[in-house]
């Protein structure tokens, strides 16, 4: 079968199936075959029933003394039975799975897999998998994929399609030459692409993850390197004076500029006077104030006459940096005009800015995706400022930068990276650390707390939202899985608006339509909503200085990084803010990884400590290094790799820069294969 048919193509997926398919972005069988699982299910020898511990997935073991019993409630059917060991039991409930009890007879011995709570004093097992001794014992070894799921589309469905199109698939030809998959021990391609999906054990999954998160990070580095290579030593055709104008606006700002956000600014202002064309990334921790640094870049533009453009990831923030901008030129006395484009826009609003953009109406040009499009013209652009470069991805922002005369090009990123990795992810980039906070800012204060808590922590939220303020809860999950045990939006803002009655409660995820998002967003921002309940699509999002609490649901699920993101939403005013951070698993050490946050507000030191404690068998829950290029490698547990890789390509390019030696002939025809799909325009 041709890896590019669609979807639909597979047995058993009809139109209505696969719709349901392309919700989750898979439209063709290779798209399938590259979804790959989010977690796995190790399933271990029964735990005897005095080692049950709450808050665990295992399994028990043993004969029923009795039958199951089956009992109504209006629209509910639940089924228990229980196991029992001398002076120690487990109670085993089934809801609207009547049909259960019909196995579970007094004498018959089974074992029963699920998650352990407790309920009315009593450990419970609810909704647990039913195995004979035998049947068990099969799949011990075995290891189970999860999947990423949407409603009327479960894991067993997604398991059996996914099965299909690697039993039909045309394999790939190998492309890595010899040499590096034994200088790194990497298995073959095909084999590292089943076993992703369906490994036998730990040692499988751990060789078929390690050859493809070589892979991702490979062809990367690749790419940025020769985008380094284009770029080198071009001559500055937009050279830049340091003008009078700038500084005063410095001056006249409400509050002075740490040192740390001049000498940042510094750097730019000798990047963009000097003989080659500026190239650089400003890293700096939530909140440390890297926006007015990209607005002193703008305005130094626009001193000089040409045009700078700004580029955000979403149209709430891109709004907002319009707003703001505009506010403080005009209350400060500055003559510089700035104008917005985004694809919200009406079509005679998109009009009327690409013509104050095409006559140079506007100096300052600040949007989404919306200003790479062919439609928007520029006269004189000379500066590009991408916000939260990960989000983008470097084709985007190549193409922002065709917009212009080789313009200057900034990246600002608040994913706090230890320097070593910034290196290599940003080959193509100088870099500048913002690494001190505003004078201003209040520290968050932060908790790390059991499940038991959350009463409280309601409570809190309702003390806050009464004296005005605002709260977010995030959730790992969009709806509810029928394999992962951790709270969603849509039933959690449900049960909020019950237990929290006269506050406004209200659900965004990234599933829902653009225009939906930015309604949500805005009526938070404008505190119509009081308490957002989101998954992590607000990681990167807008200032909402009213918000002082940050309650975060199934904390263990996500990387520190992730974590000390979604903290930053929170903080940005001038009242006290606050971090709840709910660790349902508690697991020793997942408590000490969350003391970590607890300990500290530094993003790169926490990213430091994380990469401490992570190491490259650590595969397990939610990847944290946001989004950047990949979809199975982690700059943090995959450090390691990541250096592999990027010694690798040096090696390969300064042996063969254009890869033109016939065993890299492969790797070349991949490497274009990748360009071409990641970043369009980009070609070897």
């Amino acid at each position: 079968m041709e890896n590019q048919q669609p979807v639909r193509s597979l047995k058993g997926i009809g139109e209505k199936t696969g719709k349901l398919f392309e919700k989750l972005g898979i439209f063709t069988v290779e798209d399938l075959i590259r979804y790959y699982p989010r977690d796995y299910r190790a399933y271990g020898e029964p735990v005897p029933l005095g080692e049950v511990r709450e808050d665990r997935v295992l399994a028990v073991e043993g004969t029923l003394l009795k039958d199951a019993s089956l009992r109504r409630f209006s629209h509910m059917q639940i089924v228990t039975a229980s196991l029992k060991d001398g002076s120690r039991s487990i109670q085993l409930v089934w809801y609207n799975m009547p049909y259960v009890k019909n196995g579970l007879q007094a004498g018959t011995h089974h074992v029963f897999y699920g998650r352990v709570v407790r309920k009315n004093n009593r450990l419970t097992m609810e909704q647990p998998e039913i195995y004979t001794e035998e049947g068990y014992r099969q799949i011990m070894s075995a290891m189970q994929p999860v999947y990423a799921q949407t409603r009327g589309l479960g894991n067993k469905a997604i398991s059996r399609a996914v099965a299909q199109a690697l039993d039909m698939r045309r394999l790939e030809k190998e492309y890595l030459p010899e040499a590096i998959r034994r200088r790194y021990e990497l298995s073959e391609y095909n084999f590292a692409v089943e076993h992703i999906h369906f490994p036998a054990d730990r040692q499988d999954l751990l060789l078929a993850r390690k050859r493809l998160v070589f892979d991702e990070f490979l062809l990367f580095i690749l790419a940025v390197r020769g985008l380094k290579e284009k770029r080198a030593d071009r001559p500055n055709a937009c050279r830049m004076e340091e003008k009078p104008e700038v500084e005063e606006l410095i001056e006249q700002l409400p509050y002075r500029l740490t040192g740390a956000q001049l000498r940042a600014f510094r750097d730019i202002q000798k990047d963009m006077g000097g003989e080659t064309v500026m190239n650089r990334l400003i890293q700096g921790d939530v909140g440390s104030g890297k926006t007015i640094v990209a607005v002193l870049a703008l305005a130094s533009a626009a001193a000089n006459g040409f045009q700078g453009a700004l580029m955000a990831p979403t149209e709430v923030l891109a709004r907002q940096h319009y707003e703001k901008i505009s506010r403080m030129f005009e209350s400060l006395g500055v003559p510089w005009k700035a104008v917005l484009i985004t694809g919200a826009m009406t079509a005679k609003e998109k009009r009327l800015a690409r013509e104050r953009i095409l006559n140079h109406e506007a100096d300052i040009v600040i949007g989404t995706h919306a200003l790479i499009q062919e439609s928007v013209i520029y006269d004189n652009l000379a500066l590009v400022i991408t916000d939260e470069q990960h989000r983008f991805g470097v084709g985007q922002r190549e193409r922002l930068g065709e917009k212009g005369r080789d313009p200057h090009v900034l990246v600002m990123s608040a994913t706090p990276i230890p320097r070593t990795l910034a290196i290599i992810l940003y080959g193509d980039l100088d870099i500048s650390v913002i690494d001190e906070m505003p004078a201003n800012r209040l520290p968050v204060r932060n908790c790390v707390v059991g499940a038991e808590y959350r009463p409280k922590a309601y409570e809190f939220i309702a003390g806050q939202v009464a004296e005005g303020r605002q709260a977010y809860v995030i959730c790992p999950l969009v709806e509810e899985s029928e394999l992962m045990d951790a709270e969603n939006v849509v039933d959690y803002t449900k049960m909020l608006r019950e237990k929290l009655p006269g506050i406004r409660v209200e659900y965004l995820h990234g599933k829902m339509k653009g225009r939906e998002k930015t309604e949500i967003m805005e009526e938070f921002l404008s505190g119509e909503i009081r308490i957002l309940v989101s998954t992590t699509v607000v990681e990167v999002g807008v200032d909402v200085p009213n918000a002082t609490v940050m309650m975060i649901e199934n904390a263990e699920r996500f990387g520190l990084a992730q974590l000390h993101q979604l903290r930053g939403r929170v903080g940005r005013g001038r009242f006290q803010s606050y971090c709840i951070m709910v660790n349902s698993g508690g697991r020793e050490e997942t408590r000490k990884r969350l003391d970590i946050l607890n300990r500290s507000n530094d993003g790169f030191y926490i990213a430091s400590e994380d990469l401490k404690l992570r190491g490259p068998g650590d595969l397990f829950g939610v990847r944290q290094s946001g989004d950047m290029e990949f979809r199975l490698a982690d700059i943090f547990t995959d450090a390691a790799i990541l250096g592999d890789a990027a010694r690798e390509a040096d090696r390969l390019l300064a042996e063969d820069p254009g890869l033109e030696k016939e065993e890299n002939l492969g790797l070349r025809e991949r490497l274009s294969e990748y360009l071409q799909k990641s970043y369009g325009s980009l070609s070897l």
